[in-house]
């Protein structure tokens, strides 16, 4: 069986532009995490929890809290100019990564570019299932392919009914989802260590996505790119992020997903 834990990347609001006063926050809206096999579900948060705790020390210290019960968000430290500052925070991002792989995990994400402007049609929560959904049948795939069932963790979310529904009719429905053994779980992430790590996962992804469909207004993203894109495509499976149509297309080689182009290269 795996285990995989998810956490949204990006925004479900309008985007407009980077530039924009308002609806500026991202192009792009999905999930990521990690997937691990039952047996690394134990060690891999033990190792999680003993890297936030040496590279965070001072942070946890500040706070009195013990480490298990103290959280660092991606957004706080993934981002470019941290990343330039912090030679040790982009080796544990490596080492995170690199530890899903040696657990016999991998790296997951869907997502989908949004329109762009305001739209009257635009159901943040339609999105957000639709989303949900397309990622349960991505994962069901990854299963079938290893003879092998899932569950899926994710944090609190306020459309909990929403996703439940939407689990309950991707597992039952019409084409069911037949590896999926229950419906999703939520957790409380600061009390979670892999949640914790799907988080950085969902960042990281976040950052990379807005750059693969936005370079001109996230050319700030492009060191991320130089520093992760690989180890990403190295570790993913069954992952897609859904453009938009363009009357020019790109080289498929030129993103920081550089196998998106072919969108589906992965599902293996």
């Amino acid at each position: 069986m795996y285990f995989v834990y998810l956490d949204e990347f990006g925004h479900i609001g309008p985007y407009i532009e980077r530039s924009s006063r308002k609806h500026n926050e991202s192009p792009v809206f999905g999930l990521a995490g990690i997937i691990l096999p039952e047996e690394a579900v134990r060690p891999f948060a033990s190792y999680f929890l003993k890297q936030k705790g040496l590279n965070f020390k001072a942070e946890i210290d500040s706070t009195g809290k013990m480490a298990a019960k103290w959280e660092k968000k991606g957004t706080s430290f993934i981002r470019p100019k941290p990343m330039r500052q912090y030679t040790e925070a982009r080796r544990l991002l490596h080492r995170v990564m690199k530890k899903v792989g040696d657990s016999g995990g991998h790296l997951f994400y869907y997502g989908r570019e949004k329109k762009r402007g305001l739209h009257e049609d635009l159901n943040s929560i339609g999105l957000y299932t639709t989303c949900f959904a397309h990622t349960l049948r991505q994962l069901d795939r990854f299963c079938h392919a290893r003879n092998s069932s899932f569950v899926v963790i994710v944090d609190q979310h306020s459309a909990r009914k929403e996703l439940l529904e939407c689990a309950a009719k991707t597992m039952f429905g019409h084409k069911p989802c037949i590896h999926l053994a229950s419906p999703p779980f939520e957790v409380e992430s600061y009390l979670n260590q892999n949640i914790q790590a799907a988080d950085w996962i969902a960042t990281l992804v976040g950052r990379l996505a807005a750059y693969e469909v936005c370079p001109e207004e996230y050319q700030d993203y492009a060191y991320l790119r130089e520093i992760f894109s690989d180890r990403l495509n190295d570790l993913k499976k069954n992952s897609l992020l859904d453009k938009r149509p363009r009357r020019e297309v790109k080289s498929p080689a030129s993103g920081p997903f550089a196998s998106l182009a072919v969108l589906r290269d992965s599902m293996k």
